[in-house]
């Protein structure tokens, strides 16, 4: 289907898009995306903006429903394996039909779903490569086809729903120190979390109005572990206010006897929020307890898990009045606890600093990111059909837009690399990224690693090594997780490039450097890790003289965790 230069370099008129799904009734999607294709990249280079991104989302959805779902199922499954997201409650056979990923969403829902721009762009933002397209549509064809009016009216409810809902939790989800006898790792239907949070929401019963809130923050609601009747119960008795809302942590009675007796599993036969506020609990107890009571008012939360000077804790983060994420309810400052981790319902993956920051700032709500994310779409497409040049140029004009587009930085990147530009050139792009990207200190640290190696393979050691060590010195006493990962890879080259001693002696330099007063990010990631090398190796004699440096150069407070842990690597590695 022919569109002429004149419609193309406007959005599509209603008339258009009912023709188009007129024409993909009779020949299907797929017949029809090359020419959408060519219609959103005309557009494009006419720098008409606005009707190029229409004509993009447009193409991408012909694409997607027109996909063969024999096609789509192989190339999800190597992008679960490249992320590193597949767990054991995952489907472990699949048999993909011939059928295009269209016939999972009604042909009605099709059309709705592609004439509203805004669900669109939402749509196509927050998907990943990991996301299972088929329960993904069948989902948010459920639910229209259950609720039409309010599908309109909390769609981004719905989508976030659907990419949540669309592979089964881990086995370990929401923690790992609770049977699944006591909480059975299973979501609810999608239909009967849809109603309940627009039920909850419309009779005033949330603290976030729902409808002001995007896909990518209500995944950190509908993400319940607890039985609609346990949400129901803690609206009732969990009455702290959005303001004073980290104060639910505490509700929950800690038990010292746990822990005096090492005894972390939940030890009662059920795991209900009553329960736990009856039993008392642990830490990561009172951070699930709190997460629920807030997913209960329609607030999104995360459970964190991360390790301090004495020991590991788990603590709890949620998205406050001013739609700002507080990230560190319950946590205890004086124990300096790395920034801990905590996990994507979206994907299952640890979720990282700068994806918490990008949510808390919301400029991705912005016009001037929207503009930055079309360029930054149109320069991957460019990319993916060799282009290097044009995917520069685009990359340019999305970094123009928005600085805190990691996207574009990264295709510009990759784009340099393609064109094979001299190193140099490729080096000042990892520098205007790490300036832009300067206060997501993971960002900074990503960039900065790839300028150190550029640096080391063009026989540039010394100033790579300057670099190195100052990025990590930079983040010790602010980001302690992020200058133990730089010692962390300080330590694993010598492990690739010398023999023991050498080891040894970048193992005492790295303690010396970066391990004093430190704790149990520390000891998880470097003593653990090196004594362990060195018992592989048949060196035990060190691995003991490894441990003994540790425990004198470490933060080690009498009877704490940390000494426990100590004393029992020390007797593993003498035996």
């Amino acid at each position: 289907m022919e569109i002429p230069d004149a419609e193309a370099f406007q959005p599509p008129t209603t008339q258009r898009l009912d023709a188009l799904g007129a024409a993909a009734t009779e020949s299907g999607w797929a017949a029809l995306a090359p020419g959408l294709r060519d219609t959103a990249f005309r557009a494009y280079r006419a720098d008409r903006t606005v009707a190029a991104e229409a004509w993009l989302n447009v193409y991408r959805w012909a694409a997607l429903l027109g996909e063969p779902e024999a096609r789509f199922i192989p190339r999800w499954l190597q992008a679960v394996k490249q992320a590193g997201v597949a767990h054991g409650n995952m489907p472990r056979n699949f048999t993909p039909r011939e059928q295009p990923l269209g016939n999972w969403l009604p042909r009605e829902v099709q059309a709705k779903l592609i004439a509203n721009a805004a669900f669109s762009d939402e749509f196509f933002a927050t998907l990943t490569p990991v996301d299972f397209m088929p329960q993904v549509l069948q989902v948010l064809g459920t639910l229209y086809r259950a609720d039409p009016k309010n599908f309109g009216e909390y769609a981004s409810l719905a989508l976030a729903i659907a990419v949540v809902y669309d592979v089964p939790p881990p086995p370990d989800w929401p923690h790992g120190q609770v049977s699944p006898e006591a909480l059975p790792r299973r979501l609810p239907r999608p239909e009967a979390t849809f109603e309940f949070f627009v039920k909850e929401d419309q009779a005033g019963r949330t603290y976030q109005r729902l409808k002001r809130l995007g896909a990518d923050e209500l995944k950190f609601v509908v993400d319940v572990a607890a039985s609609f009747d346990d949400l129901q119960w803690a609206q009732k008795v969990v009455d702290y206010p959005l303001t004073h809302f980290a104060l639910t942590y505490s509700m929950v009675r800690y038990r010292l006897d746990r822990m005096q007796n090492d005894l972390p599993m939940w030890p009662e036969a059920a795991y209900t929020l009553p329960e736990i506020l009856r039993q008392g609990g642990i830490c990561v107890d009172q951070a699930y307890f709190a997460c629920q009571a807030g997913k209960a008012r329609g607030v999104p939360t995360l459970l964190f898990r991360g390790e301090g000077r004495d020991g590991r804790h788990a603590w709890f983060g949620y998205l406050d009045g001013t739609q700002k994420w507080q990230l560190d309810a319950g946590r205890y400052a004086e124990q300096r606890f790395v920034t801990g981790f905590a996990r994507d319902p979206q994907t299952w993956s640890e979720l990282s600093d700068h994806e918490l920051q990008f949510l808390s700032e919301r400029f991705r709500s912005l016009p001037s990111y929207r503009q930055s994310r079309v360029h930054a779409v149109f320069a991957a497409s460019f990319l993916a059909q060799g282009d290097a040049a044009a995917a520069i140029q685009a990359a340019r004009k999305a970094t123009g837009y928005e600085r805190r587009n990691l996207q574009a930085w990264e295709i510009l990147c990759a784009a340099l690399e393609r064109q094979d530009a001299e190193p140099k050139v490729r080096e000042a792009a990892l520098h205007e990224a790490i300036l832009a990207l300067q206060r997501f200190p993971d960002l900074e640290v990503s960039f900065t690693r790839r300028l150190v190696a550029s640096l080391r393979a063009r026989g540039e050691t010394s100033v790579a090594d300057f670099t190195e060590r100052e990025l990590a010195r930079k983040f010790q006493d602010e980001r302690v997780d992020l200058s133990i990962q730089q010692a962390a890879q300080i330590l694993a080259r010598s492990f690739a490039s010398q023999a023991v001693p050498g080891q040894v002696k970048a193992y005492q330099t790295v303690l010396n450097s970066y391990g004093r007063g430190a704790g149990m990010a520390f000891f998880d990631k470097i003593v653990v890790v090196f004594a362990e090398h060195l018992m592989q190796l048949g060196q035990n004699t060190e691995a003991v003289r490894a441990v003994e440096q540790a425990r004198q150069t470490l933060k080690v407070e009498p009877d704490s965790q940390l000494d426990a842990e100590l004393k029992r690597l020390a007797e593993r590695v003498k035996k």
